[in-house]
């Protein structure tokens, strides 16, 4: 493919305030979900979904970037590309990369010259650390989709691990008439694939008639499955389930939604120091138009570390977030009564953390006007008990979606609300307790609108918030 002079795509848009700055995103284009993350020689490469001739979806690369710490990151070549003739020829889209015995093994799903329709798994391996990969001169190595699903498409987004020198693999696909499904494989080389079973079903009016993008692991004393859900009744969400996987039976306990509105496509992986973490696609809260004039589309969310907790999801920013972190403002034991209360603090890139006491409906409201005609309104109800985020006066433009996002959040007795925002441009990422997560999309038209407010009634016991420094700056 062409030479990308990475370095000048994202100097051309760097002056769009609505691009995130500490965030990982592509030099320009399209881009969505996290592919193939591994810690290879101490370091961390990340490849994603890239279209790198379009702001639109469509023709998917694996777009590919080199961090030592998993925040910073550095750009390098194009890693995957449509082969012409071949059965990648519309795309090659999501999947992941394992360790064969010391040889880097991308295993992907390709859609052929039929598109979506014509979907199978392929093979690319690597001879020097990751740059350049060579395809399999026999992809692709599977395509027959088990009778059990009665449709002729939907099989995609290998996820595959190493256990007791046997290898499986979870495909993405969905039962007819029932649900998204993720059927389970297994293989003694990469190579010959042995169908199982279903190691989940969903339904299709509760999570969607497909699932995308799975992740199965090990967490604690359980085993953790996460799956990407939509259908027309199910628009683009994340559940996870919790349970025990025995014999290759999966048996869940629990589930339930790993995020409230524009985290999708997850992706996990265990590092050198036993951390299980997460990557997910954020997708666009603007028009197709409006993404397509600003010459981007797309970002990954800030990898979180996983764990369980009292048999709940518990997810955190990796600590090394930390490092970006500059100019610090904080405040304790102040009561709130009912009016704003301005912060002097502002900034379009920030790092928050807030512990309240609600004694009514209490938050933070981020990306104020100084005449309050725009600001974005994050809350906490806990007569109703819902986390909220209010977007009705996050921007004067147009072609945006404004509509409220909410999710339940329980506090035990005694448990005061925490709260950790992050906010980059356009992206706000909330987190409270550990547990209830909403990824929401804002594009203030202002470049005024940087100021914060704490509003309701109840107290801040602390509240500490960092400018951000850029990952992409000179």
């Amino acid at each position: 493919m062409p030479n990308l002079d990475f370095t000048e795509q994202r100097r051309s848009l760097e002056y769009d305030f609505h691009r995130p700055v500490y965030h990982f995103i592509a030099p320009s284009s399209w881009m969505n979900d996290p592919n193939g993350v591994i810690h290879w020689g101490g370091e961390y490469h990340l490849f994603y979904q890239y279209h790198p001739y379009s702001p639109r979806f469509g023709l998917a690369h694996w777009g590919h970037a080199l961090s030592e710490d998993a925040i910073n990151w550095r750009d390098l070549p194009v890693a995957l590309s449509p082969t012409p003739g071949g059965p990648d020829e519309t795309g090659c889209w999501s999947g992941c990369i394992v360790d064969d015995d010391g040889l880097p093994t991308a295993v992907y799903t390709g859609v052929g010259p039929q598109g979506f329709g014509q979907q199978s798994q392929c093979i690319a391996t690597s001879q020097d650390g990751l740059l350049s990969w060579e395809k399999y001169s026999g992809n692709p190595i599977l395509s027959e989709i088990p009778a059990i699903s009665n449709q002729p498409y939907d099989l995609r987004d290998p996820m595959i691990w190493l256990e007791d020198d046997t290898w499986y693999m979870l495909l993405a696909s969905r039962i007819k008439d029932r649900g998204g499904s993720v059927f389970l494989y297994r293989s003694p080389d990469l190579m010959q694939w042995e169908f199982l079973h279903p190691l989940l079903t969903g339904s299709y009016a509760k999570d969607g008639c497909v699932w995308e993008c799975p992740c199965f692991f090990p967490l604690g004393d359980k085993w953790v499955l996460i799956v990407a859900g939509k259908g027309r009744r199910i628009p683009f969400t994340v559940f996870y389930f919790i349970g025990d996987y025995v014999d290759r039976q999966f048996t869940p306990e629990s589930s339930g939604i790993l995020d409230h509105a524009y985290f999708y496509a997850p992706f996990t992986m265990e590092d050198a120091r036993g951390r299980r973490l997460l990557w997910g696609w954020l997708r666009e809260g603007r028009s197709e138009e409006a993404h397509v004039a600003a010459g981007w589309a797309g970002c990954h969310s800030i990898p979180r570390e996983l764990s369980l907790r009292n048999g709940q999801l518990h997810m955190t920013p990796v600590p090394e977030l930390s490092q970006l972190r500059g100019k610090c403002a904080e405040i304790s034991d102040i009561r709130l009564t009912g009016r704003y209360h301005d912060l002097e603090i502002q900034g379009a890139a920030l790092d928050i953390e807030a512990e309240l006491i609600a004694e009514g409906t209490v938050g933070l409201a981020v990306a104020c006007a100084p005449d309050g005609e725009e600001e974005t309104r994050v809350s906490y109800n806990p007569d109703t008990e819902l986390l909220s985020v209010n977007r009705e006066r996050s921007s004067q433009g147009q072609e945006l979606e404004t509509f409220a996002h909410e999710a339940p959040h329980h506090l035990a007795p005694g448990e005061n609300l925490q709260l950790r925002i992050l906010l980059d441009g356009s992206v706000l990422e909330i987190i409270a307790n550990g547990r209830t997560s909403i990824c929401s999309r804002i594009y203030p038209s202002r470049a005024d609108s940087r100021g914060l407010r704490l509003f309701g009634k109840g107290r801040v016991k602390t509240l500490s918030v960092w400018r951000m420094r850029s990952i992409y700056a000179p």
